[in-house]
Formats: C-alpha cells, sequence, structure tokens
C-alpha cells in the first residue's frame, strides 16, 4: 500500500501575525476526499481567521509537532526558528529581489537543506502568475479608498474592512456610502483592478469611457478603468504597443497628469497597476500643487514605496489605514485635513477580509497546484516555482548566489 503523504498548514508566526490560511478547513477535508493518499494536518492557532474547532468539526486532525509532514504551508515567511531540517516549505518568501531583510532566511533554508516553493513564483510556461490574493487587494483597496472619501468630505462612515466578517457584510455596508456627483479612476487591468471594480459595481457606480470621463460632467458618481494605453504614448509619435510598453516603458511618457487629462478632473483614485521604476510617474508632487490637480484621495493598493505615486511615502497599518500628504508643504499632516490629500496605502490588503482571501487563495490551490504538488509536476509547475532545493539554489534562481553568500 502506497505510503500517505502528509501535509501540515504551520502557525503563522511572523508578526504582525497573519490571519490567512492555505487552506479552509472545508478545503482540506475535500483534498482528503479527493487524494486518499494525502492527509492534512493543521498546526493549532489562536489567531487563524478559521477556528481550531472549525478544523476538527471537518475532520482534521491538530497536530503541535508537524515533523511527521513532508510538505509544509504557511503564507507569510516561517520564523528561521520555527524552520524544520530536510521538509518542503511553500509560502511567500520574499528573497527573489534580494529583499535585505529576508538574506539571513534564505540562509537558514540553505543550511537546514531545506525545499522551498514560493507562491510568487508559481507560473505557467508563459511566465504568468497563478496564483495569488491580488482579487482580494483590490476589493479591499476600493472599500478603503471609499471609506476615506466619506470620512474626509464628513459624508458617511463606513464600518472598517476587517472588522467584517466576510465580504458579504462589507458589500452590504457599503450601501450606507452615498457618494456625490464624484469621479473615479481605477488603474490597471489585472486581478487587483478587477477586484477594485468589483467593490464599485457593488456600490451600483456606473463605469464609463475614458473620452467620456474626460469630456463629461455627470450627476451621479462615475468611474472609469484605466489600461496603460490610455495614459501613456509613444515619446516618438509611434502607435502604442503593449508589447513595447512593458519591454521599453522609458521609451513612453505618461499623460496622466498633462493639463487637462485624468489628474484635473479625478476625485478619487485607486491605483493598482504594476509600475515598472523605468516607466514615468503618474504625476510628480510639484504637479500635486496645481490648482488644477483634482485628486483628493488616493487609494495606494500597489503601495509602492516613492513609486509612481509620489505622495505614497510610507505603508499606512488596518489600524490607522489613512496618512494625511500636504503638497504644499511636502510633509505628513493629518489624513483628513482641508489641506491633506488623503493617502491609503497598507501592504498587506487582504488580510482584511482573511476567511474569503483564504477560500480564494485555497481553491486555486487545489485547483492549480495541488495536482503537481501531490502526483506529477508533469508541466514542470513545482520545478519552476522552487528557489532552493534540498538546500541548495536551482538552475532558475542561481542569479541569488550573492545575496545568499551575504555579498
Amino acid at each position: 500500500m502506497k505510503q500517505k503523504l502528509r501535509l501540515g498548514i504551520v502557525r503563522e508566526g511572523k508578526m504582525p501575525r497573519d490571519r490567512r490560511v492555505p487552506f479552509t478547513p472545508e478545503q482540506c477535508r475535500q483534498i482528503m476526499e479527493n487524494y486518499p493518499n494525502v492527509e492534512v494536518v493543521v498546526q493549532p492557532s489562536d489567531w487563524r481567521a478559521f477556528k481550531d474547532e472549525e478544523y476538527t468539526a471537518a475532520g482534521i486532525e491538530l497536530l503541535e509537532d508537524l515533523s511527521s509532514c513532508e510538505i509544509l504551508l504557511g503564507i507569510k515567511e516561517v520564523p528561521k526558528s520555527d524552520l524544520l531540517a530536510g521538509k518542503t516549505y511553500l509560502f511567500f518568501s520574499h528573497t527573489i529581489k534580494k529583499q535585505p531583510y529576508n538574506r539571513s532566511l534564505l540562509q537558514q533554508l540553505a543550511e537546514k537543506k531545506i525545499s522551498m516553493v514560493d507562491y510568487e513564483c508559481l507560473v505557467d510556461r508563459q511566465g504568468n502568475r497563478i496564483i495569488g490574493f491580488g482579487r482580494y487587494a483590490g476589493i479591499v483597496g476600493a472599500y478603503n479608498g471609499v471609506m476615506g472619501y466619506g470620512l474626509k468630505y464628513n459624508l458617511f462612515t463606513l464600518k472598517p474592512a476587517h472588522t467584517c466578517h466576510d465580504k458579504k457584510e462589507l458589500f452590504a455596508e457599503l450601501q450606507k456610502a452615498h457618494l456625490p456627483n464624484s469621479k473615479v479612476v481605477v488603474t490597471g487591468s489585472g486581478r487587483v483592478a478587477n477586484g477594485a471594480c468589483e467593490t464599485l459595481g457593488a456600490m451600483n457606480i456606473r463605469k464609463v469611457t475614458p473620452y467620456e470621463f474626460l469630456n463629461y460632467t455627470f450627476r451621479e458618481p462615475v468611474y472609469v478603468q484605466l489600461h496603460s494605453g490610455d495614459y501613456y504614448v509613444a515619446k516618438d509619435g509611434s502607435p502604442y504597443s503593449s508589447g513595447e510598453f512593458h519591454q521599453h516603458p522609458e521609451k513612453f511618457h505618461c499623460t496622466f497628469s498633462d493639463a487637462g487629462s485624468f489628474a484635473s478632473v479625478t476625485d478619487l483614485l485607486i491605483h493598482c497597476t504594476y509600475w515598472d521604476p523605468r516607466a514615468e510617474i503618474l504625476f510628480s508632487l510639484d504637479r500635486m500643487q496645481d490648482p488644477d490637480f483634482r485628486i483628493s484621495v488616493i487609494a495606494d493598493v500597489t503601495c509602492d514605496m516613492n513609486g509612481s505615486v509620489p505622495s505614497t511615502t510610507r505603508a499606512t497599518t488596518i489600524d490607522n489605514k489613512f496618512l494625511g500628504y500636504d503638497p504644499m508643504t511636502g510633509r505628513e499632516i493629518e489624513p483628513f485635513a482641508k489641506e491633506a490629500i488623503t493617502v491609503m496605502s497598507i501592504d498587506n490588503l487582504p488580510c482584511e477580509l482573511p476567511r474569503d482571501a483564504s477560500d480564494g487563495f485555497g481553491k486555486h490551490l487545489i485547483e492549480r497546484v495541488l495536482p503537481s504538488l501531490c502526483e506529477e509536476d508533469k508541466d514542470g509547475l513545482i520545478e519552476r516555482a522552487t528557489i532552493i532545493s534540498n538546500g541548495k539554489l536551482t538552475t532558475r534562481f542561481e542569479y541569488l548566489q550573492d545575496y545568499l553568500d551575504g555579498k
């Protein structure tokens, strides 16, 4: 009889505590039903969005010592002291950009001869990511943007997203939000931006075209979803090419803040698009001082420090969601002061809806990753996402060797 493969869900140890999980209790039960050779166990935790009792009610064993598991799954980086030698781990490692704060984590993985699969590196053969929490970052980011607009103008008060039980309660809360005839921009076309549009759709806000947004006035709130081609033009005057833009963004001019363009007519900006440092920024700090710069609330879902939205100088937090940026002095002030541009720049937005975010993430793991992880990696999916195998960097990630060596 084939020996059972044991999957262990680790307790999130990184501070601040993350309440998300790779698999919900119901998903753990489904895995064991669909994969008779797989057994799932869960390390007890007092802070998960799903209680220990929910796992036991689904027939999942709670186990403090996970040393009997071959594969261990978490969400955030596993604390170095908790790593078990010789195991295979799946989590977001935040090492592929040589992040200095996680060098010692990679060194510990090597020292303990661990294999580590990074969720961020789970890509198809074309290099497209197949899993992530982007949709919920967009859903919550847009909700927070609307909340900030209501607070800034004393229009309405919404319950903080992290105090809502789930997305259903979050969307019900939006019925309190009655925006004036304001104009909202969502940038991007991926999962994050589509999540933001989902929130605006739950408010029944009308979606308009970029031309209508720029040229028409309305008696109701409206929003537009902008793709890169809507506000970047080739500097040499040639037609916009998506492929060329993504390969050589430095060859394009950003028109977002040109006189009479989007920065002049937008009230609330929900920024959800990936930004390449070679590309021009959306607008400059100087442009934010102009009388016709109309944006007064920014939900910077991308949260790139000093990036495409230059007023994002630090990450805000789930408990303190907003900061105020005074464009005339360049200083941070009270978030809802009259002279402030209100900025939301939380870098872990999906944590505000941990139950829904976990459910969506787990579904993708089961559908797109588990067959390769628990059976045969026919397409090389796991191989492509394995940063370190048995303590050694894989070929795809050999560029991290100097980082691993501490150079």
